[in-house]
């Protein structure tokens, strides 16, 4: 079956096509006979009652410097269209949580992916305060005497911006550490969100694995391994890419958290796992899936398909 498909992401011309996930999903598309049309998130607009989007028609391949062949430009009515797939980068700003509004409005009709509503009701550091059992201590607050309070009690912590992604503003404050104030003056003077902080994990020296999830069902896994020095295992702040295996316990986080995702149609998931905790839930862009096909031959672009392809038969 071919499906006329639609691409909110930010600019394709730009992207690493060896490591972007949402480059080899729209390849996928394309190989399997879908058309594919690509426009950014500034090109979306509600216009008298319409969802429309500014964008073109793209042809895409395997080519470094030329990997995309844009078609005229156009305005389309979303609404004609069979999937959405809503994949700009974070951040989970306002403008981003517009984005999931319009969307909102032509789903499930036209089939957005991931479920609008639920990725913007299920951001990554929020959702998985569902589940305390299977995550570190963890604190969400702005105010900085909860934020005292729980460095005093676990010692050594992660301080990380709630809706920040890819690794930016993360800081480890061991024990001796004396910068909390300031690191908290600093974020009061960004924004008005609260802070997430976690009991810091000593098995990331050993990496921080990227299970992908498809429709609820775990399909591998990859390990970030932080450089040296380093907290941060992100693969946007240096994190090292490497083959890994899904373990017993990943295998119960994945039965725990799976049919609520499948539940509230996220289709591509990715999550994060310290040790035997899990850490994140990805809802917004996950990425991993090259490096995933590339260590262990599984084409997790395919199997998602296929689940979008049966949601629309």
């Amino acid at each position: 079956m071919a499906l006329k498909v639609a691409l909110q992401m930010d600019p394709i011309g730009s992207v690493n096509i060896n490591g972007d996930s949402t480059f080899r999903i729209a390849l996928e598309a394309q190989a399997r006979g879908h058309s594919v049309f690509f426009y950014t998130p500034d090109k979306l607009a509600f216009v008298e009652g319409r969802v429309m989007a500014r964008g073109c028609v793209i042809e895409l391949r395997c080519e470094i410097g030329n990997h995309v062949t844009y078609g005229p430009q156009t305005e389309v009515d979303l609404a004609d269209f069979d999937v959405v797939w809503l994949r700009q980068d974070p951040p989970f700003d306002m403008g981003y949580i517009t984005t999931t509004h319009l969307l909102d409005m032509i789903h499930p009709k036209t089939l957005v992916v991931n479920d609008p509503f639920w990725v913007r009701n299920c951001p990554e550091k929020l959702l998985v305060l569902q589940f305390p059992h299977l995550t570190p201590p963890t604190a969400i607050a702005r105010d900085l005497q909860t934020i005292r309070d729980f460095k005093a009690r676990h010692g050594d912590i992660i301080l990380k911006p709630l809706y920040g992604n890819g690794g930016a503003g993360v800081f480890r404050l061991d024990a001796n550490d004396r910068n909390l104030a300031s690191l908290h003056e600093m974020f009061s003077g960004i924004n008005h969100e609260p802070l997430i902080v976690q009991k810091f994990l000593p098995d990331v020296s050993r990496g921080d694995k990227r299970v992908i999830l498809i429709d609820g069902e775990p399909v591998g896994a990859i390990n970030r391994v932080p450089q040296p020095g380093e907290t941060r295992s992100n693969m946007h702040a240096g994190g090292r890419p490497e083959k890994v295996g899904l373990t017993a316990r990943d295998l119960e986080i994945c039965a725990a958290i799976g049919p609520v995702l499948k539940e509230k149609g996220q289709v591509f998931v990715g999550i994060d796992v310290i040790g035997d905790w899990l850490t994140e839930i990805n809802v917004t862009s996950p990425t991993g899936l090259q490096e995933l096909e590339r260590f262990d031959g599984t084409n997790a672009s395919a199997r998602i398909w296929e689940v979008i392809e049966a949601k629309r038969r």
